[in-house]
């Protein structure tokens, strides 16, 4: 299959966390938290449309700023999820700045932020540089499922964890990947060109399989013989299910924390985890609500993701890289192993 989606981490495992999943087909890509922002180039930040906030520790938010300087004097819509408090706390971001030239610009960026909470509801508004970022078109959701992000064939689901204060973690699904086989369209006498768009919109808009479409070459209108979406899924098309890639960070151990993270990421392509301290450390890891490396690679066994990808290291571990992902290796490849002595899930 081939993929869609190129998920990288921002930083190395023991900088601030933050994913950047590009499109490899488009010139789109999204971003998972906003912590130093600094090894992205300007060409990539620019292709961001959607930015999922976890939380607004200084570690997870810090690259607002470069952001925000990098959109200005562009024509630019940025969406922006997060947990309660983001809408006070973008705004709060935006009135910090002086902003008496920011009318004089030709183009106009705006950022549509949604305020997540735990009981399905959200608050949605936007803020624009031709108003100099007065919040403005306020309006109250439902949003089922957590689904923060629904489009044609993209989908963002949130689930609310516990880490001292709500956390959220995000999974990004692909619904269906369609792939067509160049050298089977080829072999049919069959143009590789915009219809086969067309042919991908009907698939995943579920249309019937008698449902017959017209091929043709950039340039020329449709000739000859429809084919159905039936004889194309036999001879060459790929429909597949689609990509998954799941983002947890900073989260506690718990009993419930657990079952959202492994119903949220089951079955992903790939897992993005936190595995902040070593499990000798597992007091300090509960006390600061945290997953040690073990924990991690227990989650991700049990979620049934197909890679783990362990990040946001503690500095007291510097040095440590190579344990730390033993750790998280063995318990994703082993049965859960037993607690340590006098270990507690709270």
């Amino acid at each position: 299959m081939t993929p869609h989606f190129l998920p990288a981490l921002v930083n190395p495992p023991f900088g601030d966390p933050g994913l950047y999943v590009d499109f490899l087909f488009a010139r789109r890509a999204l971003l998972f938290d906003l912590g130093d922002l600094g090894p992205l180039p300007a060409r990539k930040l620019l292709r961001v449309s959607d930015v999922c906030i976890s939380h607004t520790h200084i570690d997870h938010f810090i690259g607002f700023d470069l952001m925000l300087r990098l959109m200005l004097g562009r024509d630019k819509e940025v969406r922006l999820y997060g947990p309660p408090g983001i809408l006070r706390q973008v705004e709060n971001r935006l009135g910090a700045y002086s902003w008496n030239l920011i009318q004089s610009y030709p183009t106009e960026f705006v950022l549509t932020v949604t305020e997540l909470h735990p009981d399905g509801s959200a608050q949605r508004a936007s803020f624009s540089s031709r108003r100099v970022f007065a919040r403005e078109n306020q309006q109250e959701l439902i949003l089922s499922g957590g689904i923060v992000l629904d489009e044609e064939n993209l989908r963002i689901r949130a689930a609310f964890l516990e880490h001292s204060i709500p956390c959220l973690a995000f999974a990004f699904e692909e619904k269906l990947h369609v792939n067509f086989m160049k050298n089977r369209l080829a072999e049919l006498g069959l143009p590789v060109g915009p219809w086969l768009s067309e042919v991908k919109r009907a698939v995943l808009r579920g249309e019937p399989d008698d449902t017959l479409v017209y091929p043709a070459a950039p340039g020329e209108e449709s000739a000859g013989r429809g084919w159905s979406i039936a004889e194309l899924k036999e001879k060459a098309l790929q429909v597949v299910p689609g990509e998954k890639i799941a983002y947890v960070t900073d989260t506690a151990f718990t009993d419930e924390n657990r079952r959202r993270i492994v119903e949220l990421a089951r079955g992903a392509d790939y897992l993005f985890i936190e595995a902040v301290f070593l499990h000798v450390d597992w007091e300090r890891a509960r006390d600061r609500a945290h997953l040690t490396a073990r924990q991690a690679g227990e989650l991700a066994r049990e979620a049934g993701v197909a890679r783990v990808f362990p990040f946001h290291f503690s500095p007291r571990h510097l040095g440590a890289e190579a344990e730390l992902r033993r750790e998280v290796a063995q318990a994703f490849a082993a049965p859960t192993a037993a607690p340590l002595q006098g270990e507690e899930r709270t």
